[in-house]
């Protein structure tokens, strides 16, 4: 029964001495181990009972008997070892039903078998009577023909006797192995019903617990239902506090809402009063804006409308000039030729002297740029120059000024010769700045000496101010504007004068303040020649502004006398240390209208601010400038201050106007706008010019805005005619915006979209008005002389001539074109305003008219892109103004006639009516041949002129035909395909670009495609861009085995066919594959996932006509029979199939099976390995570089700080290239990264963990040939055919794992080593979850029977959380144990291969048996020294037991003793012992580990404490606490003194009282050491009697003499015999009688007896003699000779 359970006696040595323990009491001393090992162990015995089958067989129901016998028996046996039963061992009982259940459904299983042999083994036995009776009557027929002599009926007969004895030999047989199965059969039932009846007691048992657990379920409910009454009465108190604070809550609640309620009411009624008055004022912006925009949209319309007219007009006049351009080209290049033929006469070098030309032209080309440049320099010197004069005549000035307030008077006189001062200042200023001026003034940079203002500082200004950035550029305004006089404008505001109180000009109040001007130019100068502290930090000196001012320039802007102004000023702390700063004062000339308010801040850290208020109360309407000066800490600092009157900026949106071109009769309007960007308003006056000299100025004057001013000469207005037109495409850019907040009515937005509309036409503009400008030279000074009277009327002004201009507006002014006579027009008009400081603005009109009669509203026909052989149409529309009929005739230019037609001809049109013809337009694929100059072949451009003549008018209209032409093909690359051979189970793609070589957009589609045919993507439909390429994908299956040619169909949106050829061969190969794609599941790193299909043979006929056959096109017919296959993977593919060969019949299926492992590459992993090496390698160079730099610095303390800091630059440059090339030297290569190192397992752990999943997609073919590969095996290969190869295509994502495993690197392995045979190993793996998600984890089941265990299962794991797996291994074979423990998660699974092998623990010890400790001194030692050596492969821990300290000790001392049992029943192990409860023997060391191959030394310590003969021990080597290897019987012996005879057969017994007698008096001792009784020995001699009868028999005696140091001084001991006479007359001898032995000595003493003659054989012979010691006392030995005679046979 123990066999027939595998794994039974691996199971003993962990169940037994458990359950001997608890019998004993001593269970809590028992490891946890052991008992989870036996709750598992008896789980798997209870579950395997559960899911046995239920097989009729007598073999497998023996099994079952027997497995269920077997835990039955285990549990019974831990029932009835342990009163209080565990929890284990109560879940054991309840499992047991269903076990009794089975073994009674077993017992009846067995019934019914046992009656089904006893029904066999009787119809057995019928069946042989039958036969028997059948063979006695053939017999008797034999006999009865025999007699008769009828031969062939003998023969018949005699067959069917050996028939029927065969017959009845057979089922005798049957009949014995019946019985024998009905004999076992019936045992095992009777053994199956005597467990039964054993097992009542678990019955009981099961009951009592059942009834137990019962009261318990009772009691649990009745607490239960306690808790849950008093949880209920608690809910019930809370839902009534909680109702009651509900209903209180509720009822503030409804107060709250009331109130909002009536709140959002009142609310509600103010925000519909405020939101009617919001919504009229909306609607009042939205209609001025919705005006401002219809305007701004006419303006656009009117300035479009005159370009296109302007562009139309001058397109003649820019081809000619595009012409000249040409024929100056082509002169050059004539040039050229000319230059080289005459260098190729001469004979010289014709590159050489071109290339040198052309250098010496460059080289002219950067002189004159250089000159240009310099020009350019010179006159930002000048004007620098004159910037420091005028700095320097303020400053004089503002001197002269001081002493004059000083000295003058408060009379009105003073003033006025004051004012005089000024003006004179101011004329010499002007001829100052003017003088120079005109030496080098440049037309297009500096203004005219007219621009002049009154004050010194208009003298210098050149830059104009930039309308759009003088709010942000402040920094920029104070640099370009330089400082101005005091008062500027003084003289201009007499009306002022007397506002000023006599308080001001007191001399008392202005004494004071001059020497206050003079403390302050004291302090200036000491501050200047004062050294101030730099700030610095760390070294670095902070340069620049030690203040920075927000905003850096104060500006008040149109202010009002009387109002007053208050500004903030934020003082900025931009130095690098703690600085302070406080007022010195404001500019002299400013303090009469500033005021500072500052309050010192006292010391202000880097980064901190403070803020300066200004407050400006104007008194006078002048420009004010100055600075508002401090002083700190690193040096003085100031604040530029400005003070801006309103002014009055005007300017025109353009100064040319271009009417275009007109016929007689119509009427054009256009506008101009008048803007104001300042603040003060003035009349306005609109007249004709009158052509005088100083409108130069005025111009000037007017276009403030525009970067390129006219020059002023003799020559202006001629210069100006020219140069207006591009001055009139650039005026919109540069409109004057004094506020950014205000926008004028032209604004900026206009700007930039005016500006994108002609860009495109400023050069043609520039050239067209030039060459106008050049052709009325010549009356030019004419045309300035006209009167008012003389101007022509075909220009007039409109209604608003004159009228008022407010601050920041605009005005329209209409000017209207009415040409009654043919040719060119023009018109200058002047406007005049009321201020004086405006100067008038100019500006022009020009206008050209025809008398045509006949008009085509669109000159330009655009018939856009157009394709080839194609028919297009447009109606063209003619006019007329005249007042007759008119004829006209269409003609188109002949290079076109082919391919253009206007239709009809000829037509007649009615007086100012309209005429409508038709243009019919199809381009031929001639048309780049034909159309010659008209057609552009590079960008297919056709320019078609038309002409339409009238009948008897020499001028004709001409017109343009406009249009694209581009082809409409479609090319398809390559023309012609080959599939090649393709197998009717797959599919072939290949790709094929279909172009459109159009420029306009084509739809295409393959029409009419064969079945077997697809083409992607769309199904071969798609639209294609303008000279786009697409990729199309063709896809050829074959349906079946023959040879294709086709064509496929591409047809375009204009019905155009293009073709593409394909052939291909179809293949039917004699294999196919179930599934020829494989889809697996995503998979993780180092799963398999898994898959089958099969290779199916269908061939099983050549009938061409009943199915396909497989062939080759229309080649011949495979073979019919086996074929086989092989699949060929590549070497870097993680991808197995099993098999990858074999050989399939016809009509039959091979199985093949497909698993993916995904796993990272090795080349991978080495070079991560390489980099993480490198990184440490570097890491700790770079670690010790900063120690040795930390050294080396310590002890240079005394390098200045600039050469430590070049220093340190030069150690971290050396460091940093030593370290990188250290870094290169040191980096392994990944070749030489050993897979087992610790660099390649990190590595792979953290590619692991860092994986982002792949797909890969793997193509694996399968060669197919006719054909046995078995009968070829080892023969020459098979023959195939490669275009018969099946093809498998795999699809594999790889996924990155949920779990991983983070012990031992990351190692999926977990090897236990050696392990000896019988001990459990445990070891850890842990898991960590790196999904974020939480896992439930399931483990696949480890062999029951196996040697490995699952002891501590993981069941859940939280994102990110480690846990601890452990697993034991306790081998039971010698062997290598291996299996695959599979962590399942819902994704993916984590194999955990798990090895470990068993060895069997062998030693060999130096003592076989019996280690003798000899005889000792009592309360003296003995030692003696085994050696163990270990023989396995592994590392033994070894312990040693002795049996004295054995816990069954106690009840081997219960037993009867050794000398009272026979010999059978054994010895003592343990003889005397001392009295005073030490061992007798010791070992040292007691336990220990024994490496493999090498030995362990062990002492052993006799210490005897009285006199004893039979001292023994046990002495038991165990390996690993369980399993005892070797056993020594220790023996020794006592003495008190040092003599003793051995030898013979004791008398005495072995075993000795362990009482104590009481201590008696020394004399006593002595009387009884001297009556001490005589000890005998026995020797027995037998003498064999046989051949040689003289041997005779012989024995030994042993007398030593025991070496110790308590008797060195004594004798030795010495022996003697008495009455040796009388034994040697009975034959006895004995060598020697007497003699000495010395100490630590034994003699050996010999007795030999030769049986006499009249010895009687049937008796022994006894004869006594004694033996006589004498050492340190006397003692005597009765030695009881017993000789017998045996016979030899």
């Amino acid at each position: 029964m123990a066999d027939s359970e595998p794994g039974g006696g691996g199971e003993e040595p962990t169940l037994i001495p458990f359950l001997e323990e608890e019998g004993n009491g001593a269970a809590a001393h028992s490891s946890d181990l052991k008992e989870h090992e036996e709750e598992y162990k008896l789980e798997e015995d209870l579950s395997d009972d559960g899911k046995m089958g239920n097989e009729v067989t007598s073999e497998g129901t023996g099994d079952k008997s027997e497995h269920s016998r077997d835990s039955l028996e285990h549990c019974l046996h831990n029932v009835t070892s342990s009163q209080a039963l565990k929890s284990a061992d109560r879940i054991c009982l309840f499992a047991l039903p269903s076990n009794l259940n089975e073994l009674s459904s077993i017992a009846k299983e067995k019934k019914l078998v046992v009656q089904k042999i006893r029904d066999e083994l009787t119809a057995c036995q019928l069946r042989i009577k039958t036969l028997e009776k059948q063979l006695e009557n053939v017999d008797i027929e034999t006999e009865e023909e025999k007699e008769a002599g009828n031969v062939p009926a003998v023969f018949r007969l005699q067959a069917m006797h050996r028939r029927l004895c065969t017959e009845l030999e057979d089922e005798k047989n049957l009949e014995l192995k019946i019985a024998l199965t009905l004999k076992e059969n019936m045992l095992e039932m009777w053994q199956i019903e005597t467990q039964q009846g054993k097992y009542e007691i678990l019955h009981k048992q099961l009951k009592k617990d059942e009834e137990e657990l019962e009261m318990q379920y009772q009691e649990q409910a009745e607490v239960r239902i306690r808790k849950e009454k008093i949880a209920a009465l608690k809910a019930e108190e809370n839902q009534l506090s909680l109702k009651k604070k509900e209903e209180e809550a509720q009822k503030e609640y409804e107060k709250r809402r009331k109130k909002m309620l009536e709140g959002a009411k009142r609310n509600h009624e103010k925000a519909v009063y405020f939101l009617r008055k919001s919504m009229a004022r909306i609607h009042e912006k939205n209609a001025k804006e919705e005006a401002k925009t219809q305007e701004h949209m006419e303006r656009r319309i009117q300035a479009v409308l005159s370009l296109k007219n302007s562009i139309t007009s001058n397109r003649e006049k820019l081809q000619a000039l595009q012409t000249r351009n040409q024929a100056m080209v082509f002169e050059a290049k004539k040039q050229e030729m000319t230059m080289r033929e005459a260098i190729l006469a001469k004979g010289g070098n014709v590159a050489k002297e071109i290339l040198l030309h052309k250098r010496l032209l460059q080289h002219e080309k950067e002189k004159e740029a250089f000159r240009e440049q310099q020009k350019s320099r010179k006159i930002e010197i000048v004007s620098k120059i004159l910037q420091e004069k005028a700095s320097i005549f303020k400053q004089k000035n503002q001197q002269s000024c001081t002493k004059a307030i000083k000295s003058g008077g408060k009379c009105k006189d003073s003033l006025l010769q004051r004012k005089k001062t000024w003006r004179y200042i101011e004329k010499t200023c002007k001829r100052a700045a003017g003088a120079p001026q005109k030496s080098w003034c440049s037309p297009s940079v500096c203004s005219p000496a007219g621009e002049r203002t009154a004050s010194v500082g208009k003298c210098s200004e050149k830059v104009p101010h930039d309308v759009l950035c003088e709010s942000d550029e402040d920094e920029k305004e104070r640099d370009e504007i330089p400082a101005e006089p005091e008062l500027p404008g003084l003289s201009s505001q007499e009306c002022d004068l007397h506002n000023i109180s006599k308080e001001e000009m007191d001399t008392k109040h202005l004494a004071p303040r001059t020497m206050k001007t003079e403390i302050l130019e004291e302090k200036k100068e000491e501050f200047q020649t004062r050294i101030f502290n730099k700030g610095t930090l760390s070294g670095y000196e902070h340069q620049g502004r030690t203040f920075y001012t927000k905003p850096s320039c104060v500006h008040f802007k149109d202010f009002d006398v009387g109002k007053i102004y208050k500004k903030k000023i934020v003082l900025i702390n931009a130095s690098y240390s703690i600085n302070y700063c406080k007022p010195v004062g404001i500019s002299e000339w400013l303090k009469d209208f500033i005021t500072i308010q500052f309050d010192p801040p006292g010391k202000m850290s880097a980064g901190m601010s403070c803020e300066v208020g200004v407050t400006f109360k104007p008194v006078i309407n002048e420009n004010l400038e100055g600075e508002v000066m401090f002083m700190a800490q690193t040096g003085s600092f100031s604040v530029p201050l400005k003070c801006t009157a309103k002014t009055c900026t005007l300017a025109l949106d353009k100064v040319l106007v271009d009417f275009g071109t007109h016929v007689v009769g119509e009427r054009i309007s256009r506008a101009v706008i008048l803007t104001n960007t300042g603040a003060l308003g003035t009349r306005f006056k609109v007249q004709t010019s009158a052509g005088d000299s100083s409108r130069c100025g005025a111009t000037a004057e007017s276009s403030t805005t525009r970067t390129v001013t006219q020059p002023c000469s003799d020559f202006a207005p001629e210069k100006k005619d020219s140069d207006s037109s591009v001055t009139s495409a650039l005026e919109k850019k540069e409109q004057i915006c004094p506020d950014g907040s205000e926008e004028p009515t032209c604004c900026v937005a206009q700007v930039e979209q005016q500006r994108t509309e002609t860009s495109s036409t400023e050069q043609l503009a520039q050239d067209v008005f030039s060459f106008s400008s050049d052709k009325d030279t010549g009356n030019a000074h004419h045309l300035t002389e006209h009167s008012p009277e003389e101007t022509p009327m075909e220009i007039m002004l409109g209604k608003v001539t004159e009228g008022e201009i407010g601050p920041f507006s605009s005005v329209k002014l209409q000017i209207i074109f009415m040409p009654s006579i043919p040719g060119d027009v023009r018109a200058e008009f002047v406007i005049m305003f009321d201020n004086s400081d405006c100067k008038p603005l100019y500006f022009t009109a020009i206008g050209v008219s025809v008398d045509v009669p006949v008009w085509v509203p669109n000159p330009n026909i655009d018939l856009k892109i157009c394709m080839y052989d194609r028919l297009y149409q447009d109606c063209i529309v003619i006019r007329s103004r005249a007042k007759t009929m008119l004829h006209l005739k269409f003609e188109v230019c002949k290079e076109l006639s082919k391919h253009m037609k206007l239709l009809p001809k000829t037509g007649c049109i009615q007086p100012r009516s309209s005429f409508s013809v038709q243009l019919k337009f199809l381009p031929r694929r001639s048309l780049p041949e034909d159309a010659g100059s008209c057609f552009n072949e590079e960008t297919s451009v056709l320019e078609a002129p038309v002409m339409v003549q009238i009948a008897d008018n020499t001028k004709q209209i001409n017109f343009t035909v406009h249009a694209i032409v581009t082809t409409s093909d479609l090319e398809i690359s390559p023309a012609e395909i080959n599939f090649g051979y393709c197998t009717i189970y797959e599919a072939v793609r290949t790709n094929v670009t279909l172009t459109n070589k159009s420029i306009l957009p084509q739809e295409f589609g393959f029409v009419r495609l064969p079945e077997f045919v697809e083409i992607q993507p769309n199904d071969g439909l798609g639209v294609l861009l303008p000279l786009e390429s697409l990729t199309l994908h063709i896809i050829f299956k074959a349906n079946k085995a023959e040879e294709y040619s086709f064509e496929l169909t591409c047809k375009s949106e204009v019905n155009r066919q293009f073709k593409l050829s394909c052939r291909a061969v179809g293949v039917h190969p004699p294999l196919e594959l179930s599934h020829s794609l494989v889809q697996f599941a995503a998979t993780a790193l180092n799963d398999v996932s898994t898959a089958t299909l099969y290779v199916m043979n269908s061939h099983v006929s050549a009938n061409l006509f009943s199915h396909a056959v497989p062939r080759i096109g229309n080649g011949e017919v495979a073979p019919v029979g086996p074929t086989s296959f092989e699949f060929y993977v590549p070497e870097d593919c993680p991808v197995a199939i099993k098999p990858s060969v074999g050989t399939v019949l016809p009509g039959k299926k091979s199985l093949i099976q497909v698993s993916f492992r995904p796993t990272l590459s090795d080349q991978l992993i080495r070079e991560e390995a390489a980099q993480r090496l490198c990184e440490a390698a570097a890491t700790g160079a770079e670690i010790q570089k900063r120690k040795n730099s930390e050294k080396r610095e310590g002890k240079k303390l005394s390098v200045s700080i600039s050469r430590r800091q070049s220093s340190r630059q030069v150690v971290r440059t050396g460091s940093a290239k030593h370290l990188s090339s250290s870094c290169k030297s040191e980096q392994p290569e990944s070749k030489e990264i050993k897979p087992d190192s610790e660099a390649y397992i990190a590595a792979q752990a953290f590619l692991t963990r860092n994986f982002r999943g792949r797909f890969e997609k793997y193509t694996i073919p399968c060669f197919v040939a006719s054909g046995d590969i078995d009968e070829k095996r080892g023969l020459e290969s098979l023959s195939f055919s490669p275009y018969n190869t099946l093809y498998l295509e795999l699809h594999c994502p790889a996924v990155a794992p949920s779990v991983v495993v983070t012990s031992d690197n990351g190692k999926n392995t977990v090897d236990f080593g050696n392990v000896a045979v019988g001990q459990t190993i445990l070891k850890q793996t842990t898991l960590q979850n790196i999904s974020p998600e939480k896992l439930e984890l399931r483990f696949s089941v480890l062999n029951p029977s196996g040697p490995f265990l699952l002891v501590r299962p993981v069941r859940m794991l939280e994102p990110g959380e480690i846990r601890t797996l452990v697993i034991s291994f306790s081998p039971n074979e010698d062997k290598l144990f291996f299996e695959m423990l599979h962590i399942q998660t819902v994704k993916n699974n984590l194999p955990l291969r798990i090895t470990g092998y068993g060895v069997m623990p062998s030693i060999i010890c130096s003592v076989e048996e019996v280690l003798d400790m000899g005889y000792v001194l009592t309360r003296e030692k003995a030692t003696s020294t085994f050696k163990i050596q270990n023989t396995s492969t592994l590392t033994l821990q070894c312990s040693i037991h002795l049996e004295t300290f054995s816990s069954t000790r106690d009840k081997d001392q219960q037993r009867v003793p050794s000398f009272l049992m026979s010999s059978l029943q054994g010895a003592e192990i343990v003889g005397t012992e001392n009295y005073n409860g030490l061992s007798v023997f010791s070992v040292l060391p007691t336990e220990g580990e024994i490496l493999a191959g090498e030995s362990q030394d062990f002492t052993v310590t006799f210490s005897p404490e009285h006199e004893g003969l039979y001292y023994s021990e046990c002495l038991k080597v165990v390996l690993f606490g369980k399993k005892t290897a070797h056993v020594i019987q220790l023996k020794g012996a006592a003495r008190d003194h040092p003599m003793y005879v051995e030898g013979g057969i004791p008398l005495d017994v072995p075993v000795e009282s362990l009482a104590v007698t009481s201590p008696l008096s020394s004399k006593k001792t002595r009387k009884e050491e001297l009556q001490e009784p005589v000890k005998s020995i026995l020797l027995l001699l037998e003498h064999v009697e046989g051949e040689n009868a003289l041997l005779p028999a012989v024995t030994e005696l042993k007398v030593g003499a025991i070496q110790t140091a308590q008797f060195a001084s004594k004798k030795n001991v010495e022996f003697s015999f008495d009455n040796l006479s009388h034994l040697q007359k009975k034959g006895f001898a004995i060598e020697p009688v007497k003699g000495k032995v010395d100490r630590g000595h034994v003699k050996r003493i010999s007795v030999c007896w030769v049986p006499p003659a009249d010895f009687d054989a049937s008796a022994p012979l006894v004869e006594t003699a004694f033996l006589n010691l004498k050492g340190d006392i006397k003692e005597s030995y009765r030695i009881l000779f017993v000789a017998t005679v045996i016979c030899s046979h």
